[in-house]
């Protein structure tokens, strides 16, 4: 499936939720008191993320031929506390699955799992509106499960540090609900061992997270 169908049916996702619960609350959007993010509050949300590697794949051991790992759409789970009215830290939680071709010569390298646990500072400009843009830096550590070898005999991928940076805005509906959208790009950086380290290749993943969802704040 292509990354553009892939995006837009995230998209859809999320909008089909905020549709629902701007639908269920709209009776009540006008006369909802507003109350503006402070320092203690709590917010999670779900959103749909889409999960785009901007990799740059090269093989050590024979210098030929290029990776590339496939995108993927999955559900996300995150959580953000406000240390002041304009500060937070978030933290999310995903996994993701993709699979991994060798192209010249074209090859089946398998697929792998994702697990990026990301955790972000972030600068909330207007934390008094109901519109709220944000942005964000923080680190990464990704692990690498699940790995399926494919057309080699084995496909080893080293987990590891990365940094991260995202924009994103949420807007208030009504009482504690919100939508969110959020952009990150984290810039990672692996090792493949194939066939036992027979052949190595640095793999720059640097992925894009496209997320759109609701929030609940406490």
């Amino acid at each position: 499936m292509s990354f553009l169908k892939k995006t837009i049916g995230a998209t859809a996702l999320g909008g089909l939720m905020a549709a629902a619960l701007l639908a269920g609350n709209v009776a009540h959007a006008q006369t909802a008191e507003f109350k503006s993010k402070q320092a203690g509050d709590i917010v999670i949300r779900a959103r749909g993320i889409a999960l785009v590697p901007d990799e740059d794949t090269y093989d050590d051991t024979l210098n030929t031929g290029e990776g590339h790992l496939n995108n993927d759409v999955v559900p996300e789970v995150d959580f953000s506390y406000f240390l002041t009215d304009n500060l937070a830290l978030e933290l999310i939680a995903a996994t993701t699955k993709h699979d991994l071709t060798w192209q010249n010569p074209n090859l089946d390298a398998g697929s792998v799992r994702l697990l990026p646990p990301t955790l972000t500072l972030q600068y909330h400009f207007m934390p008094e509106s109901r519109w709220s843009p944000y942005v964000g830096a923080g680190i990464n550590y990704t692990f690498f499960y699940d790995s399926k070898p494919g057309q080699f005999n084995s496909v080893k991928y080293e987990d590891g540090f990365g940094y991260a940076f995202q924009a994103g805005f949420d807007y208030a509906i009504s009482g504690p609900w919100s939508v969110n959208l959020d952009v990150k790009k984290i810039f990672l950086d692996t090792d493949i061992s194939i066939n036992n380290g027979a052949n190595t290749s640095k793999a720059h993943l640097d992925p894009w997270v496209f997320g759109v969802g609701i929030g609940y704040r406490f």
